[in-house]
């Protein structure tokens, strides 16, 4: 069902110091900037590598306020790893096997994600304590 690790998402107070961090000490390319209102987050996608499911990327969040679910976690926990990002080629189905085993969905359908992607939330206290995102790639242009 997992294709690869998507990405690792980062939660950060001060987005552009973050990627300029990311640029200088591991060589990485942003090649997506979002701002998502509906996460309440301004968002980069990094660059790690491609592999045979697709690319790998590391995705720094700055929250757009104090009462979103990413300020929420920077109060409670300061700057870090907010998420891990599997990639999957069927979402939908991936959440009804998922579900199927008893692991609550924070998103019972898939919504949009970064680069055109369809994403979905699992509960953490059901994957070990980790916020874990399903991630379905857009289709390829022919």
């Amino acid at each position: 069902m997992l294709l690869r690790i998507d990405h690792v998402g980062i939660a950060c107070r001060d987005l552009e110091e973050k990627i300029a961090f990311y640029q200088a000490t591991f060589g990485v390319t942003v090649v997506s900037r979002e701002v998502n209102q509906e996460q309440g987050v301004k968002e980069a996608m990094l660059h790690v590598a491609d592999g045979e499911g697709g690319g790998s990327y590391i995705q720094l969040l700055e929250p757009l306020g104090p009462d979103t679910p990413v300020g929420r976690f920077l109060a409670r926990r300061g700057e870090g790893l907010h998420h891990v990002a599997y990639g999957v080629s069927d979402i939908e189905g991936a959440l009804a096997a998922i579900g199927g085993t008893g692991v609550r969905l924070l998103d019972e359908r898939p919504r949009h994600g970064a680069m055109g992607s369809s994403i979905a939330f699992l509960h953490p206290k059901d994957v070990g304590g980790v916020l874990t995102e399903l991630v379905e790639a857009p289709p390829r242009p022919l």
